[in-house]
């Protein structure tokens, strides 16, 4: 079954501003819409373990979204998150922020976690995927760089893995190099055939 022919019947929204994740699934064959953009408080209860963390947001996001759902329609949320010596590590918030993640993350692996809802009007489907990514060591000047050229001030761990610091910084990556940019391509594929497949019986 192409995706043509399996999407054909579907509505799908994609409730993320990200502009990764439509390129994504754009390039994953599916059609859908972008829903209009709702407030979501991104906080998550002390004591949670960090590797849960993009899954609560997700969850939440998709608890907030203010339209009706139907038995036609999937809802997609998702929240990707950076985890470094055990801390869930943000989107920095201005230059020194950015510079100081990148020199922590700069010759250590971190993990990528991303969590994914899947949801109708009757059916709510969770998902989640690790990457494990190895920097090599990034001199101060590379990290100033990348920081001042490219502003990675929207992405967890402050940096794009599709951007130059990803060509020149990554010595290895443990998963899908697709999670890291925000969407695990495979595992949401087959999730939503699965999804809709189910549905139709």
């Amino acid at each position: 079954m192409t995706p043509n022919t399996l999407f054909q019947h579907t509505d799908i929204i994609l409730a993320s501003s990200s502009p990764r994740r439509r390129e994504l699934l754009a390039g994953m064959g599916v059609p859908f819409r972008i829903a209009d953009a709702y407030p979501v408080e991104e906080v998550w209860p002390a004591g949670i373990a960090p590797q849960e963390v993009p899954s609560f947001l997700a969850a939440l996001k998709s608890k907030a979204y203010p339209g009706t759902l139907t038995a036609d329609q999937i809802l997609i949320t998702a929240d990707t998150v950076v985890i470094h010596d055990g801390r869930v590590i943000g989107k920095p918030k201005n230059r020194d922020e950015a510079i100081d993640i990148l020199h922590r993350l700069s010759g250590s692996a971190h993990e990528v976690v991303t969590g994914i809802v899947l949801r109708n009007d009757r059916t709510e489907k969770h998902l989640s995927e690790t990457a494990r990514v190895v920097f090599g060591t990034l001199s101060t000047s590379e990290i100033e760089y990348y920081v001042d050229c490219y502003r990675p001030y929207d992405k967890a761990g402050a940096y794009g893995i599709q951007e130059w610091i990803g060509y020149v910084g990554i010595e290895r990556i443990e998963g899908s190099f697709y999670n890291v940019m925000g969407l695990p391509t495979r595992l949401l594929y087959a999730a939503l055939t699965d999804f809709i497949r189910t549905q139709h019986l």
